[in-house]
C-alpha cells in the first residue's frame, strides 16, 4: 500500500507545463504535498522536518502525465494472432470475434493489468478503456473487474460501459452470441454509474457510456444511451468514421453519414467523444470543433488495419478536443503511448507536410489535450492546483546525444519507450521504468496462460 507524501523534484533541465501560458521552466523545481502540485518555480525548498522525498531531476525534462483516450484491454491477449494479420477492420473484426466470445472474468484481469502495465511503464497516468464484449452466459461483471484491477495497480482509470445490441440476424456486423439486449445494457450501466464514477477533482475513477459502433448497436441504443448518461452526468463514447466500410454500411442502412447520424440521436457536444475521426468531411471537423466535441487519435491502429489517416492539423486548427491512443492492443500491437505520441507526429506530417503539427503541439494533444478530451481540466498541466500525475524522462541517455531541441528528442530520439518516473495522484508507481505496484512477471505469466487457453479452446472448435 503506497502512502501519500511531500514530494520535491528538484533540479529539473526542463519542466514542461502546458499550463495556459505554455511555459517550459529549464533548471526548476516542482513540489507535489499529497495528492496535487502545490508549487512550480526555482528555488524551492522544504522544511526537513517535512520528510520529503527528493527526486534529483538533473538532466531529464518533467511534463504532466500522458493520457490515453481510447483502449480495449482485454485485446492485449490477442496479439499477434496469424488468423487476422493484415485484414482490414471489418473483416479483422468478424475473425476475431469468434475467439472474443470465450473471454472470461481472468481474461478481463489481466488484460487490464498487462495494458495498465505498459502504460504506466510509457509514461501513461491517465487511461480510458472501451469494453463492449459481453458474451452470453459469461459474468456481466467485466467492468467491476477493470476498475479493481485499476485500483490495484494505481492509475488514473475512465472506464466506459461499452455495449453491442445489433448482431448478425438484425444487419449487424457482431455475432449474436456477444450482443446483449439493450434492457441489460441500460440497468448495467446504471448499476456501475451509481457504484463507480467519481465527478469530483482529482478523481480515480469515473464512467463513461460507450455503444460500440454505428454498425453493433441499435439507434435506440445510442438515444437511451445519450439520455442516460445526461441525466447521470457522465460522458459518451464510440467509434466514429474510422473506415469508408463504415461509411457505406451507414449511406445503406441508414442514409447518412456516421456524423450526421450522431447529430440526429444527440450524440455531439462536449460530454462525448468519438474514437478515430477518420473521414470528415469539412463541415463534420467544424461541427466537432464548435459543439466542443472530442477526439481520440489512434495512429498506430488506423496505419495497421489501413484504416486511413486522421486529419489531426485540421481539427487542431478548427479548435476542436484531439487527444491521442493507443487503441486495442490487437489493433496496434501495443499498450504503448510514447510509441503512438512518435507516430501521431509522423503520420501527421505524412499527411500534412512542412504544415504539420509541431513536437510541442503532438506533446499537448497526447497531455492536456487528451484530459481536455476527457473532461479533466485538474490533470494534463503542471501547475499548482492541478492532480500529481507526473512523468520523468531521463535525457542523459546516449539516444539524445547531438539533440539540440529537448521537445523535438522527447518525441522523435528515443530508442526505447519506458519513462525513468511515474506519479500517479501522487504516489510514485514507475521508478526506473519498472512498476513498483505489481509484479510484472507474475503478471505477464498468468496473462500469457489465459490468452493461450482462450485461443486454443477457438481453434479446437475450428478443427472439428
Amino acid at each position: 500500500m503506497l502512502v501519500e507524501m511531500t514530494i520535491l523534484i528538484k533540479n529539473a533541465s526542463y519542466i514542461i507545463s502546458f499550463n495556459d501560458r505554455d511555459e517550459i521552466l529549464e533548471n526548476a523545481d516542482l513540489l507535489i504535498e499529497g495528492n496535487k502540485i502545490t508549487a512550480v518555480g526555482r528555488n524551492l525548498s522544504l522544511n526537513p522536518m517535512d520528510n520529503p522525498q527528493i527526486i534529483d531531476a538533473q538532466g531529464m525534462a518533467v511534463l504532466p502525465g500522458l493520457v490515453n483516450t481510447h483502449h480495449h484491454l482485454y485485446q492485449t491477449l490477442f496479439r499477434g494472432l496469424p488468423e487476422v494479420q493484415g485484414m482490414p477492420l471489418f473483416y479483422w473484426l468478424v475473425n476475431l470475434y469468434e475467439f472474443w466470445r470465450h473471454i472470461i472474468p481472468d481474461a478481463v484481469y489481466y488484460g487490464a493489468m498487462v495494458g495498465f502495465s505498459e502504460l504506466l511503464r510509457t509514461g501513461c497516468t491517465l487511461t480510458t478503456d472501451h469494453h463492449y464484449v459481453f458474451p452470453r452466459g459469461k459474468a456481466s461483471s467485466f467492468i467491476d473487474t477493470q476498475i479493481n484491477a485499476a485500483q490495484e495497480i494505481g492509475i488514473r482509470f475512465h472506464a466506459t460501459r461499452g455495449s453491442m445490441s445489433l448482431g448478425k440476424s438484425e444487419g449487424g456486423l457482431p455475432p449474436d452470441e456477444v450482443v446483449q439486449d439493450a434492457e441489460t445494457i441500460l440497468k448495467d450501466s446504471q448499476r456501475l454509474i451509481e457504484r463507480y464514477h467519481d465527478p469530483a477533482d482529482y478523481s480515480m475513477t469515473r464512467l463513461a457510456l460507450a455503444p460500440c459502433s454505428p454498425f453493433s448497436v441499435s439507434l435506440d441504443l445510442m438515444r437511451e444511451s445519450q439520455l442516460l448518461a445526461r441525466d447521470k452526468g457522465v460522458m459518451l463514447h464510440t467509434h466514429l468514421a474510422e473506415t469508408l466500410d463504415e461509411e457505406k454500411f451507414c449511406l445503406e442502412r441508414y442514409g447518412r453519414r456516421p456524423v450526421e447520424l450522431m447529430e440526429d440521436v444527440g450524440w455531439i457536444g462536449p460530454d462525448v467523444w468519438f474514437a478515430h475521426a477518420i473521414h470528415l468531411s469539412e463541415r463534420e471537423i467544424n461541427l466537432l470543433a464548435q459543439s466542443g466535441s472530442g477526439v481520440a487519435h489512434c495512429p498506430s491502429s488506423n496505419m495497421k488495419l489501413g484504416s486511413g489517416i486522421c486529419p489531426t492539423s485540421d481539427l487542431v486548427r478548427a479548435g476542436a478536443k484531439l487527444g491521442i491512443a493507443v487503441d486495442g492492443s490487437a489493433s496496434n500491437d501495443g499498450s504503448n503511448m510514447w510509441e503512438e505520441v512518435r507516430r501521431a507526429y509522423l503520420l501527421n506530417h505524412l499527411r500534412y507536410k512542412d504544415e504539420g503539427l509541431s513536437a510541442y503541439e503532438t506533446l499537448k494533444c497526447a497531455t492536456r489535450g487528451g484530459a481536455d478530451v476527457l473532461g479533466r481540466p485538474d490533470t494534463g498541466r503542471l501547475e499548482a492546483g492541478k492532480a500529481a500525475d507526473i512523468i520523468l524522462l531521463d535525457l542523459k541517455d546516449v539516444a539524445y546525444a547531438g539533440s539540440h531541441d529537448p521537445l523535438v528528442s522527447i518525441v522523435c530520439c528515443g530508442n526505447h519507450s519506458f519513462v525513468d518516473t511515474t506519479i500517479v495522484n501522487g504516489k510514485v508507481v514507475v521508478r526506473k521504468g519498472q512498476l513498483l505496484t505489481q509484479d510484472t512477471e507474475e503478471i505477464r505469466k498468468k496473462a500469457h496462460q489465459v490468452a493461450c487457453e482462450i485461443v486454443q479452446k477457438e481453434r479446437s472448435l475450428k478443427s472439428f
